[in-house]
């Protein structure tokens, strides 16, 4: 989020007429994301491309891919009777890690990255936070998703930088921005999100007991809305060091939903193998059930579409599962793919490794791997310190992409009408990040979105 946090400055930057001024706060944040992302120019990933090219991590700044070829053709479902029974790995990568909550952790975890073992940084990071890696993908080729950025963070009491860089620098969080032409689904491991829109919705939810069970947020952007996204740092109750990690995910709207009302969802986890989890009802009072499915050595939580006959009952505008899967040491996970056309597979590797596919590839700690389009099943073997994995499944769109800044379009000219309509404050206006909940509320009042 951070890396798009800089994309977003720059775009509401260019577009921005008298309208809407960029707010000091936003300004200092610019400034010092430009510095972090010049560790991204040492610490680019390592990409191993298997049979086809791969498009560089280093183009992340632009998600521009309407001229990339959209044919049918070049996708089409292969015959059942020569097509393989097990899906494979096309290529495998690892992207960049910024430094950032808190920059120091970041820097140095950056220097031990360069003498020591990936699993062994990858250990230190999990257990004192610090970086953050953004994947953008070329979203031609991995379609309905756009991009999936893992956080890992920490906020001590007593850190004497943190207030600065608080006060001065960068808040602890992510102050009003907007968005149409997609979905974000925000999913936390350690810690919560504090969520604030220009539709008038607050929610908190997390991965403490505080939060109670509400894990993850659906956000349908659709014709737009600004939104605020702050950690949720309890010291009362997290203790010195409050430790924060979660996934956001980018998923791309087909352009008949693009300008659907925003909505959104809390998505909450139900008890593993329920009978209310396998409910094809949508979600009630804005809260969805996902369910957890666990068998020997494994458990899988289905925050989006279906796994082994269990369905989590958020609403998609395209076929879809996103999966979060975990495998105990030399256990073996598999999933049945005979029923779906998802032609669009994507691991990303939490912590330990697995060995996947056909061409049985070793996956390690921090890499994404595509799968091959065709194959009735998937499975994976978890190595000595198990696997623990993001798994994203879909069917593509079959449309172009124009993606700038914080918008997701199908045409340039549809991202011109985004920021026109932006600033007219369709969409609403932004707010100081610090206002207390009282003052957000007038302010949405007189300035929310037109289109809730």
């Amino acid at each position: 989020m951070l890396v798009l946090w800089r994309n977003v400055l720059n775009e509401h930057n260019k577009h921005t007429i008298h309208t809407i001024e960029l707010t000091s706060n936003m300004k200092s944040t610019l400034c010092t994301l430009n510095l972090i992302l010049i560790f991204s120019l040492w610490n680019v990933g390592d990409s191993f491309v298997l049979g086809h090219n791969f498009p560089s991590c280093r183009n992340y700044m632009s998600l521009s891919s309407s001229s990339s070829t959209n044919s049918n053709e070049s996708m089409t479902t292969p015959n059942p009777n020569t097509a393989p029974k097990e899906r494979g790995i096309k290529s495998i990568q690892k992207y960049t890690r910024l430094p950032i909550w808190p920059a120091w952790n970041g820097a140095f975890l950056f220097l031990l990255s360069k003498l020591l073992p990936t699993p062994i940084v990858a250990k230190l990071e999990d257990e004192f936070g610090g970086r953050v890696s953004p994947s953008f993908y070329n979203p031609m080729e991995t379609s309905p998703f756009i991009m999936l950025v893992h956080h890992s963070h920490s906020f001590t009491s007593f850190d004497p930088l943190r207030y600065f860089q608080k006060s001065f620098i960068l808040p602890e969080g992510f102050p009003s921005h907007p968005h149409r032409g997609f979905i974000t689904l925000t999913y936390c491991l350690k810690g919560g999100m504090l969520h604030r829109d220009s539709v008038g919705v607050k929610q908190t939810y997390g991965a403490e007991d505080r939060h109670g069970g509400k894990i993850a947020q659906w956000l349908v952007a659709g014709a737009g809305m600004l939104h605020e996204e702050m950690w949720d740092i309890n010291h009362e109750q997290d203790g010195i060091c409050s430790k924060q990690e979660l996934f956001q995910l980018w998923i791309n709207l087909p352009s008949f939903a693009k300008m659907t009302p925003p909505r959104i969802s809390i998505l909450h986890q139900g008890d593993e193998d329920s009978n209310e989890n396998n409910s094809n009802d949508l979600c009630n009072d804005d809260v969805c059930t996902i369910p957890s499915i666990k068998t020997p050595g494994t458990e899988t939580l289905v925050l989006v579409g279906e796994y082994n006959g269990m369905k989590s009952n958020v609403e998609t505008f395209s076929p879809m599962s996103i999966l979060h899967v975990k495998v105990n040491s030399s256990q073996q996970w598999s999933m049945d793919l005979s029923d779906t056309n998802y032609k669009t597979g994507i691991l990303y590797m939490r912590r330990g490794s697995c060995r996947a596919g056909t061409n049985d590839i070793e996956i390690p700690t921090h890499y994404t791997a595509t799968l091959t389009s065709s194959g009735n099943t998937f499975s994976i073997d978890a190595g000595e310190d198990g696997a623990d994995f993001m798994l994203l499944l879909g069917t593509p769109l079959y449309e172009p992409v124009e993606a700038r800044g914080s918008m997701v379009m199908n045409t340039m000219e549809e991202i011109e009408q985004a920021y026109n309509d932006y600033n007219r404050g369709y969409m609403g206006f932004p707010w100081p990040w610090n206002y207390n909940d009282d003052e957000w509320k007038l302010h949405v009042s007189k300035n929310g979105s037109k289109y809730r």
